[in-house]
């Protein structure tokens, strides 16, 4: 008779792969599933959601959910001040955090280490519990109804973006810098020339995040913007919600995806690029 023990080998050493790949299956489906039952919600009628909110074929579609959602409220304005918004945010965040993340990684000044962890505190203060000051400080700025309360503060203040920096430089080789030195470049020349093009996918990776971020900022628009014509993304779809949420599901569905597909987008094309930075952030620092 053949011996079974090489199939029963061979299927105990399978086991414990089939039973990773089923429950990281579970956990992926768990998350997609919300956002294809929203797409697809995007294309069924009010009565439908309503009587059967589990299902997910359309039956019938009403593709016309997304213009008339488009159509309702000042979407491309707000699409424009939420791109424009990021834009500058993103921009200001990666130049800053790359600055002070240098500073703390290369330049040696008393209290570095202590500055630098009162820092890393800010990131563990809830927004919420700065509002009312933060808001007080903006109406002084004469920034309240401005789009400077929001850009603002996320150009000057991140404090992962600085530690993720920080990391990064840190595992640059000083004998780069020395040589720059030597052959006659500044702090800022080093930095530029020379810090800058060895830290690319730490910049991309911060430059996604900061992005994402920006676009689903809703807290600090809903405080300091009071003008339609300022709103962005998020907080239009609010307003949207407010006007429709109890008439039309089949449109709020539209008008939720239309908010959310652009940043969807980015995070799948760049995911990859943020997850070997995070991960190469925590190898080399000392």
């Amino acid at each position: 008779m053949p011996s079974t023990t090489a199939p029963l080998a061979a299927a105990r050493r399978l086991l414990p792969t089939a039973l990773r790949h089923l429950v990281l299956l579970t956990i992926s489906l768990s998350m997609v599933g919300p956002f294809i039952w929203m797409i697809l919600s995007g294309f069924k009628g009010t009565p439908q959601i309503l009587a059967d909110p589990t299902s997910l074929i359309p039956d019938p579609w009403v593709p016309g959910n997304f213009t008339d959602a488009w159509n309702a409220l000042p979407f491309g304005r707000a699409y424009l001040n939420s791109g424009y918004i990021m834009v500058l945010s993103v921009a200001g965040t990666v130049l800053t955090s790359a600055l002070a993340g240098y500073a703390f990684a290369r330049i040696e000044f008393r209290g570095a280490n202590l500055l630098f962890g009162l820092f890393l505190l800010m990131q563990m203060v809830p927004m919420q519990v700065t509002l009312v000051p933060f808001y007080f400080l903006m109406a002084r700025l004469g920034w309240v109804d401005s789009h400077l309360a929001i850009i603002v503060p996320a150009m000057l203040v991140n404090p992962f973006g600085v530690f993720l920096m920080r990391q990064f430089i840190r595992q640059i080789p000083r004998e780069l810098e020395d040589a720059a030195l030597i052959d006659g470049c500044g702090r800022w020349k080093t930095f530029f020339f020379i810090i800058l093009p060895n830290i690319r996918p730490a910049l991309g990776a911060l430059a996604i995040i900061a992005a994402l971020d920006s676009w689903n900022n809703f807290l600090l628009p809903l405080i300091v913007l009071n003008t339609t014509d300022l709103f962005t993304v998020p907080l239009l779809l609010s307003q949207f919600e407010g006007q429709y949420g109890g008439l039309n599901q089949g449109l709020i569905m539209a008008a939720t995806t239309i908010s959310t597909i652009p940043m969807l987008l980015i995070f799948l094309l760049a995911q990859r690029q943020i997850m070997s930075s995070l991960a190469t952030s925590g190898l080399g620092g000392r």
